[in-house]
């Protein structure tokens, strides 16, 4: 019994002689003849599997124990850059030696191993040093410290910093600091640095932890890279296409250093060597939607000034066109776009001209970047919302059809319109070319009238009808013809040719009786100069009119003006010729309306000026009377006495008139009217424009107002027959019965408030919500 015992103590220590670690050792002077020899026995005893687990957990404790702690040891949070390149090379240094002296213990392991017959995985792989490996990387991973992250960092920043730049620091002189490693290009230390740096990353892909130690520490750090890279290349600049130099830089940079780290230094992988293919092939994947995502969340920032800066800006357009197709950031573009136009556009702080240009530009661009319209049409809602609670928006869009000039947007997309449908006949679908819309459309929208709408069509269904827009034209042009001395009707025929094209002949017939009122008018005026009869009176002063069809005219503001008796005896004379030249018509005359050019000799003052009929009515009274009240001045013009307050400050501010006590006004005698000349005695020729700037046509709501007047007669026939009815009813009937009338479209709040005008100037009587005519 003792001698049994005294043997198995013999094959312990025999067994500890071939595998120190059971004793938490690494070192041992077993030979592999002698460790033939206590296989042997390990095998006759029947112990190879136990004697196998038993190493393999003293394995997992020495490495649990010694080698991680030693390890994480050096990894100590330092700001130095310099420093934590050191302390990560001599970590993984260190690292790598002390697993070498496990080699004799794992070749004798796998060798005992062979033996066992089991089969069994060494810790989930069919190789001992393979299971060792796998062993190793848990045993690291379970006592990751929390600032791991520091000093590999450090390691990948200089590594990286020395490869950018290493073409450079070559022909660099020796007193310029290398960008490289930031030491005097004299001492420049990037070769060092770049043995270093392979040479580690060789011992980290030997030991199978180059991907689960650094992977995403080396993962954020690019990602820093590419967009510190694309902010300073691509910030401000809009002219120019970055999209293929990131991709290039990429390329050349990023994937070129990350492939020298996998492959340890070489430039390119072994064919072969599938596992390193496929992790750069991987990296590449992600780094370049991670390029793609960066960029297009730049150019979304940016991308306010980008659409105001179009056609200029197009090829940042493409560019986010490109990244777009290869991201999903469509909802974030339509998001900040539209936030940034509500905050920078949508307030009163802006001018309606400066939104329109804005949104011209936004539907070019985005039209452009989406051909489908989706995105143009998510992203304007409220611009288009705002657009039509503003009141000038109409005649801002209408001033801007017909301007002159390169910068009326509008005005180039109509003369483009006419093009492009002097053309239209000439395209053929291309069916063979048709696309689905995106996922985000409209499904209630049309995809063919979405992309179909030009920039005029978009602005037109702001408000849902091109009659507005024709109306306030007509409008607009009225103003014209009316307030310039001298017409251009062949530009103004242009723009109604070009706006023909646009709206419709029907729409527009209006406007083309206006023009040619213009050309008779001026026939008509100079076969009524030659009447002997009209000529004696031409003596004192001469006339001309313009002579307008009232029916195709809009409406014109309601001003009362009585001229002077002189004047009205001209007209009476003026409309005698007329009615001699045109048998049946007679003309009804607008004395408010018109220029009056008037020569004011007052002293050694002398002045030529272009006024309004009023204020030169008002100045005619002057010159018989020198002193008037604003009560005499009201009895004489009927003009109310409001008007009148305003309207004579235009004579005080030349200086002609003067105010002497309150509401009392005097002209200016000769020695006073010099004074403002200094020494200039000489006659000065003054040719003045008159402060009056306004439209002499009724306003929309004038307009408006007298387009209910026509339901006037319908509401007092219902009320005459059925004695009152309530809002509703009256609503409901003009609907049935007025339907054929113009201005139909008459909204409930409209008619009450029309309802209600009546009320006030006791045409009508509410009583419990009931209109009725008053008893007469």
């Amino acid at each position: 019994m003792a001698s049994s015992r005294d043997e198995l103590k013999i094959y312990w220590n025999k067994i500890y002689y071939a595998f120190p670690i059971l004793n938490d050792m690494l070192f041992t002077d077993c030979s592999d003849e002698e460790y033939q020899e206590i296989q042997e026995i390990i095998i006759g005893l029947g112990i190879q599997i136990k004697i196998r687990d038993l190493v393999l957990v003293h394995i997992e404790k020495y490495l649990r124990q010694h080698v991680a702690p030693s390890f994480w040891a050096k990894f100590i949070k330092v700001e130095e850059e310099v420093k934590g390149f050191q302390l990560f090379k001599s970590a993984v240094n260190d690292l790598y030696e002390s697993l070498k002296n496990f080699s004799p213990i794992l070749n004798k392991l796998n060798t005992l191993n062979n033996c066992c017959g089991d089969n069994k995985p060494i810790f989930g792989e069919r190789d001992v040093l393979m299971g060792f490996k796998q062993l190793l990387r848990a045993t690291l991973l379970s006592q990751l410290p929390l600032d791991f992250p520091v000093i590999i960092n450090h390691f990948y920043k200089i590594s990286f910093n020395v490869f950018d730049n290493e073409y450079e620091n070559s022909e660099m002189p020796d007193d310029i600091m290398c960008s490289g490693c930031w030491n005097e290009s004299i001492d420049c230390n990037c070769a060092y640095i770049v043995k270093i740096f392979h040479d580690t990353n060789r011992k980290l892909v030997e030991l199978q932890l180059l991907e689960r130690l650094t992977g995403q520490v080396l993962t954020n750090f690019i990602q820093l890279r590419i967009e510190s890279h694309i902010q300073k290349v691509c910030a401000g600049t809009f002219d120019v296409s970055h999209i293929g130099f990131l991709e290039n830089w990429l390329d050349t940079t990023v994937m070129s250093w990350l492939t020298r780290i996998y492959c340890a230094g070489s430039s390119k992988p072994q064919p072969d060597n599938h596992i390193v293919l496929n992790a750069i092939s991987k990296f590449k994947q992600k780094l370049s939607y991670f390029l793609y995502h960066s960029y297009t969340k730049l150019r979304i920032d940016q991308l306010f000034n980008i659409v105001i800066d179009y056609p200029d800006s197009q090829a940042a357009v493409d560019d986010i066109k490109l990244c777009l197709d290869k991201t999903d950031l469509r909802s974030t573009l339509c998001k900040k776009l539209q936030n940034a136009l509500e905050t920078r556009l949508l307030h009163p702080g802006v001018n309606t001209t400066d939104i329109l240009t804005a949104y011209i530009s936004t539907i070019r661009a985005l039209r452009h970047l989406d051909p489908s319209g989706v995105i143009l049409e998510t992203v304007t809602k409220p611009v288009r919302s705002y657009l039509r609670n503003r009141e000038d928006t109409v005649r801002s869009v209408v001033s801007s059809l017909t301007e002159e000039g390169a910068g009326s947007e509008l005005a180039e997309e109509l003369v483009k319109f006419a093009v492009d449908n002097d053309n239209e006949n000439d395209k053929e679908e291309d069916w063979d070319e048709w696309e689905p819309d995106p996922v985000d459309a409209d499904p209630k929208v049309n995809s063919c009238d979405r992309k179909a709408s030009d920039i005029i069509s978009m602005l037109v269904n702001v408000y849902g009808s091109k009659e507005l827009f024709v109306n306030e034209y007509r409008t607009l042009l009225a103003d014209r013809l009316l307030g310039q001395s001298v017409i251009n009707t062949e530009k103004e025929i242009r723009y109604l040719e070009l706006l023909k094209l646009r709206f419709g002949e029907s729409q527009l017939h209006f406007c083309e009786v206006m023009l040619r009122d213009v050309s008779d008018s001026k026939r008509l005026n100079a076969l009524i100069q030659q009447d002997r009869n009209f000529e004696s009176l031409n003596s004192k002063f001469s006339s001309n009119a313009m002579i307008l069809s009232a029916q195709f005219w809009p409406p014109f503001k309601d001003e009362s003006l009585e001229l002077p008796e002189e004047i009205k005896q001209h007209f009476e004379a003026y409309t005698k010729c007329y009615e001699t030249l045109k048998g049946n018509r007679t003309l009804s005359w607008k004395p408010h309306l018109g220029n009056v050019n008037i020569e004011i000799e007052i002293g050694t003052k002398k002045l030529d000026l272009i006024v309004s009929p009023f204020n030169a009515t008002l100045i005619m009274h002057f010159q018989n009377k020198p002193e008037w009240s604003l009560e005499e001045l009201h009895q004489v013009m009927k003009v109310p006495i409001t008007i009148l307050r305003r309207k004579i400050t235009y004579w005080q501010s030349l200086g002609i008139i003067t105010e002497k006590t309150t509401d009392n006004y005097a002209l200016v005698d000769g020695s006073e009217a010099s004074k403002p000349s200094g020494s200039r005695n000489q006659v000065q020729d003054m040719i003045c424009e008159d402060e009056e700037t306004e439209s002499v046509m009724a306003s929309a709501h004038d307009q408006r107002e007298g387009e209910l007047q026509v339901f006037w007669s319908y509401i007092v026939g219902m009320l005459t027959n059925l004695d009152s009815l309530p809002l509703e009813r009256i609503h409901q009937m003009l609907k049935m019965f007025a339907s054929q009338a113009p201005g139909t479209e008459c909204s409930l709040q409209e008619l009450r408030q029309f309802l209600d005008t009546k009320v006030r100037t006791h045409q009508l009587i509410l009583q419990a919500g009931m209109y009725k005519l008053p008893k007469t």
